[in-house]
């Protein structure tokens, strides 16, 4: 799309406002009575991996007019952008590359007239033998014990993938081997975990791609005391401690010998680089094949995206009907609802994943917009939500749109439990969507009196027409965890495009570290104060009841 001519501007978007006008009072329930074969027209499969979207406030019209929008937008031509390394990250003039992250090693990328394939296959190669030489025992401590524990520390996304991946993957953990994942500053997360470790035993990953992000450097540092305070030498952090960063010189200034310092690439995003060496700890805890078979299934999840029909593409349909409501109904929320409790991490994950890429006013070339652009994400794991935010679905004033993930088949074989799970979860998308009447709710009454019944009915409303996707998997492995993560990183991307925004950067986050960097040295002086009233009495009020325990 031409960047004086911005998609808001264009005749199909006003077609698409028109349309919902038009189209906002159908009710799902009448749409399926209409069209008994909706599912099958509404849903797509791949590899084990099921899409229904069946019941989201949509017709066939409307995917119509939504594809017509995703080619005005370009999305073919952006993605063929993206996957050949041109620098689409057009603020910080990088290309983005998290899909070749992913490629067999014969593939061929270039990057300032480089091939990057080979790069990226070298620095996994050197993840897979180290992780292999812990998880065999070969690798020891200083002392020659074997690694009992692998402490993770980083932030964003040098965390929250990392450690939502070792969650989901938990039956395919070796035993013996724990992995921990520390990023708040609160030292409660970095003490607590060190509470239950012994230094001898343990080995720390530092995962930071400028090695200078203040919360990972923070614990870094106190990690490091306190390993040297428990009776190691200073000599020994080149055994216990481990760098992924393109930052090779400040590793080493911290101790860290060449051999131990993994490389990260300034063409990937932290919230796209678990498939990296970043995720190191993940390799630890599963092993190179089952880490090579996650890469596969994100690799899948490519092929689909670059190839697939834009009609029958799982990404390009999920951002879509995303784009839909939060743009044409101008809603807020978006929740990710899987029914697996190791998948308790990943609306976590994918908050970052979404909102750090796409919550954002300002198009790719420095314009503000004027619509509605990326929704809050948010979620918990099923069946415990429906017993804390259901209510507000069910019957609250918002209309929120909502993914449930749900595997057909469990590694913790109690067959009745994982029945009952999946139960809730066709149950729950079959009751936001149909709802319950106020005649239906009277029925129901019939044996209460008139006046009860009167006041009784109307609180057993469902409004239901709130909208819902399922994503059904065989079970929850890596090449399924794979082709999921995959899928979401491209239902991103396609938003992203549309709306004309540059998802890969995130100059949001950076504002308040400059001014937290200023205020933290204020809170242990008496000097004098030069900011807002709110913040001066909030920074002497903490001066006054501030009692100081450092690790040290």
């Amino acid at each position: 799309m031409n960047p004086s001519c911005p998609i808001n501007q264009t005749a199909i978007w006003a077609q698409l406002h028109q349309h919902q006008r038009s189209t906002r009072f159908l009710h799902m329930r009448d749409l399926f009575r209409q069209q008994p074969d909706r599912f099958a027209q509404m849903h797509e499969q791949l590899n084990g991996l099921l899409l229904d979207y069946s019941k989201n406030r949509i017709t066939e019209d409307t995917l119509t007019l939504l594809i017509e929008l995703a080619n005005i937008a370009d999305v073919r031509g952006w993605t063929d952008k993206m996957r050949r390394g041109d620098k689409i990250n057009v603020s910080e003039n990088r290309a983005v590359l998290h899909t070749a992250l992913r490629l067999p090693p014969h593939a061929v990328v270039y990057v300032d007239d480089q091939n990057i394939v080979p790069d990226i296959h070298h620095e996994l190669e050197r993840a897979y033998c180290f992780a292999e030489s812990v998880r065999n025992g070969e690798y020891t401590g200083a002392h020659g014990e074997r690694i009992t524990d692998i402490i993770n520390i980083g932030i964003g996304g040098s965390h929250l993938g990392p450690e939502m991946v070792t969650l989901a993957l938990r039956p395919f953990q070796q035993t013996g081997l724990n992995i921990h994942y520390v990023a708040n500053v609160d030292g409660a997360n970095l003490m607590q975990v060190l509470d239950t470790v012994n230094p001898a035993t343990t080995v720390f990953i530092i995962a930071s791609k400028s090695f200078t992000t203040p919360e990972t450097l923070l614990n870094a540092q106190t990690a490091r005391n306190w390993f040297l305070q428990q009776g190691m030498c200073e000599v020994d952090i080149s055994r216990h401690f481990i760098a992924i960063t393109s930052a090779v010189t400040k590793a080493q200034a911290f101790g860290i010998i060449p051999e131990h310092i993994f490389t990260m690439f300034d063409w990937v995003g932290g919230r796209y680089s678990v498939w990296s060496t970043i995720g190191l700890s993940v390799i630890c805890a599963i092993g190179k094949e089952n880490f090579q078979n996650f890469l596969a299934g994100g690799r899948a999840m490519d092929e689909h995206f670059f190839h697939a029909p834009l009609r029958h593409n799982i990404p390009v349909l999920l951002g879509l009907i995303g784009l839909w409501y939060h743009t044409f109904y101008t809603t807020t929320s978006h929740a990710i609802i899987p029914y697996d409790h190791g998948l308790r991490r990943l609306a976590a994950h994918l908050q970052q994943l979404d909102m750090e890429s796409n919550g954002k006013q300002v198009s790719r070339y420095g314009e503000r917009l004027d619509f509605d652009t990326g929704p809050i994400i948010w979620g918990e794991e099923g069946v415990n939500c429906q017993h804390a935010f259901f209510q507000l679905l069910h019957q609250g004033p918002r209309l929120i749109s909502s993914d449930f993930i749900v595997p057909i088949n469990s590694f913790y074989h109690i067959s009745t439990q994982h029945k009952v799970l999946a139960a809730n979860a066709f149950a729950q998308t079959k009751a936001l969507m149909h709802g319950k009447t106020l005649a239906e709710a009277y029925a129901e009454l019939m044996h209460l009196d008139n006046k009860s019944r009167d006041i009784m009915a109307p609180q057993k409303v469902f409004p239901g027409n709130q909208p819902s996707n399922t994503l059904l998997l065989d079970e929850i492995n890596p090449f399924n965890l794979g082709m999921l993560l995959a899928m979401y990183e491209h239902k991103v991307f396609v938003q992203g495009i549309i709306w004309g925004i540059n998802s890969f950067d995130q100059w949001g986050v950076e504002y308040g570290k400059v001014l937290a960097k200023n205020i933290e040295p204020e809170l242990s002086t008496n000097s004098p104060l030069h900011h807002d009233a709110s913040t001066n009495g909030l920074i002497d009020y903490f001066r006054k009841h501030h009692h100081d325990t450092n690790l040290t």
